[in-house]
């Protein structure tokens, strides 16, 4: 797994390889999938649902572990009623009834089974009866390793989960060996990854490239129960929905075609466990990279709580625990994405409803396909898009909208996490590592000067309470210099410019015309037409301009126009913003560049 000091993958059938001293077990599912319907587009997954069990004998394989794809298994089968003691029929969602597949799934009562209990010989028994291998005690390592795991009182499930990628790999080395050598690249990454207080490797990855992540929307407090599970080694109680259960949810996961998954509660550390202070230091690193586990090819989303059905309802929509408010799952859409929780009569099997129709129906779809536009590719939705849509999300901790921004962003470093730091401070470091590009964006783009002592960029409350102008793209960087904190770019560079016609302030006219006059080497006037694509007043006087470097020489990019800060050189020849115009077309840009009174510059921001 991405983020935690053990490996953490959940593993929806124990399977870890987790390295610390009281291991973590995962939850670890194999098995095929039957992905039939699609709504919104083909990035949106809906399983089949049936009216009984879902049963996956016909059903095309999933993603498996390599290392077993030439060994016949049995047929197993996992049901509901077996793991929870519930009744197949009082189990809302079909897909969490049973599975019935041909992979080396066991259940959690021989999980639970102490090591101490079964032995060595029996634990070996137990693996090569699961795995279908012939292991002997004589296989280099094998004896030792299964006798620490007896020494540390484990369960089945925990060793199973740490040996099963290994077991039955090719002999390159020992099973001692290579577990050695997992445990200490996935504590190099770590280490590696986080200097001073920043994420330097912001996509760590997990050890198992497969990994499917789980997205849910939190519930409600009151409607949330704490449960101790051997899946974490009970380091902390695992937060999920009262009519929630783990056991059904893997059930699911396995249905669904998922072998490996990540799931917060059980991946991240989370409160009022064993090791608070633990915590604390995990979360820095923890934290700001869970995004990237969820950049893979396949996300599974629970849109109405954990393991709960997948229904909807007037309000939902609307509601702060909705799937589409909350602010850490802008970074949880991944490239496709699988609906868990489907019933028969579920919202992702409702008929399309008429064009123009305002119906809650109507709107689930319209959300549906604003993912599938914002995240259509795999680069960034882009600077105001993501914060836009940030502003419409709520989080229960604040700065958490400004951490769910790091990994949408695409950033080349990420600020380590602190959950009591103040919202200025983590939006200044979340600036601080973005792509130069993105800076450019805030400098060149927002309209008005910074008003919490930074003058080149928004604040973090002006980004997210006030109108955000249109993405679109562009070639502008601004740097920063480690070692001095100083903000800067580069770039064409007018030392004066008058400017007139936008200083009333406009809240309705997309597009406000005014005019820049500018005297050549010779002190001749030359006006131009200049556009001011917001409202805010821009006082008539002199100005030192800097500009984007004129699009109409890059090809790739559309908008044939130049992005012009307007502001003043203060006297330590530090620029101070004032607001923001453009080029009224290309023909203005080519008149002011056959002036060449521009000169380029690099030049301090404030």
């Amino acid at each position: 797994m991405t983020t935690h000091s053990e490996s953490q993958e959940v593993i929806l059938h124990p399977n870890n390889s987790s390295t610390t001293s009281q291991p973590r077990r995962y939850l670890h599912s194999t098995l095929g999938s039957t992905l039939a319907r699609t709504r919104a587009s083909d990035n949106w997954i809906v399983p089949q649902t049936r009216n009984s069990a879902v049963s996956l004998q016909n059903h095309a394989v999933g993603e498996t572990d390599s290392i077993f794809q030439d060994i016949a298994f049995p047929e197993v089968t996992i049901s509901a009623f077996n793991e929870t003691g519930q009744a197949e029929s009082s189990i809302k969602v079909p897909s969490q009834r049973s599975y019935t597949g041909r992979k080396p799934v066991i259940p959690s009562s021989l999980a639970d089974t102490r090591c101490a209990t079964l032995g060595i010989a029996g634990l070996l028994d137990l693996f090569n009866t699961t795995l279908r291998t012939s292991h002997t005690l004589d296989t280099p390592s094998l004896s030792s390793v299964l006798e620490d795991y007896i020494k540390n009182d484990y369960d089945f499930g925990t060793v199973y989960g740490r040996l099963r990628s290994v077991w039955c790999a090719d002999n390159d080395g020992t099973i001692q060996d290579k577990l050695r050598r997992l445990e200490a690249g996935d504590q190099e990454r770590r280490q590696n990854a986080l200097v001073r207080h920043e994420i330097v490797k912001p996509y760590l990855h997990p050890r198992r490239t497969c990994v499917q992540p789980i997205s849910h929307a939190w519930v409600d407090a009151k409607d949330r129960v704490d449960v101790q599970t051997p899946i974490n080694g009970y380091e902390w109680p695992v937060p999920i929905p009262t009519d929630a259960n783990l056991d059904l949810i893997r059930i699911e996961m396995l249905n669904l075609g998922v072998e490996y998954t990540w799931l917060d509660v059980l991946c991240l550390r989370q409160k009022d466990g064993t090791r608070e202070e633990l915590r604390d230091e995990e979360w820095k690193l923890d934290v700001p990279t869970i995004g990237s586990v969820y950049r893979g090819e396949r996300v599974v989303i629970y849109m109405s709580g954990l393991g709960r059905p997948s229904t909807l309802k007037e309000g939902d929509l609307e509601s702060d625990r909705c799937w589409f408010k909350r602010a850490w799952t802008l970074q949880e859409v991944g490239k496709r994405r699988i609906i868990a929780g489907d019933m028969p009569d579920g919202p992702l099997h409702a008929e399309l409803i008429d064009e123009g129709d305002t119906g809650i129906m109507t709107r689930f779809q319209n959300h549906l396909k604003a993912i599938d536009i914002y995240f259509g590719s795999d680069l960034s939705p882009g600077m105001f898009t993501a914060l836009l849509e940030m502003q419409n999300r709520v989080s229960t901790n604040p700065v958490d909208k400004v951490a769910g921004l790091a990994i949408p962003l695409l950033p080349r470093k990420l600020p380590a996490y602190h959950e009591s730091e103040p919202l200025e401070d983590a939006w200044t470091a979340l600036v601080n590592v973005m792509l130069l590009g993105n800076r450019g964006e805030l400098f060149f783009w927002y309209p008005e000067p910074g008003d919490a002592g930074t003058k080149w960029r928004p604040s973090w409350e002006q980004v997210m309470t006030k109108a955000l102008p249109a993405n679109r793209r562009s070639n502008m960087d601004v740097r920063r210099d480690g070692e001095t904190d100083d903000d800067w770019y580069e770039g064409p560079c007018v030392d004066k410019g008058f400017v007139r016609g936008l200083a009333a302030r406009d809240a309705e006219t997309v597009a406000r015309h005014g005019e820049l006059i500018i005297k050549d080497a010779n002190g001749m006037e030359h006006a131009f037409d200049i556009i001011a694509r917001h409202g805010y007043p821009i006082p008539e006087g002199v100005y030192t301009l800097l500009g984007s470097v004129p699009v109409i020489f890059f090809s790739y990019l559309p908008a044939h126009t130049q992005y012009w800060v307007i502001g003043q050189r203060l006297l330590d020849e530090k620029f101070e913003k004032v607001s923001v115009f453009e080029m009224a077309d290309t023909s203005e840009v080519q008149r002011l560049y056959d002036l060449r009174i521009t000169k380029k510059r690099r030049i301090v921001l404030i």
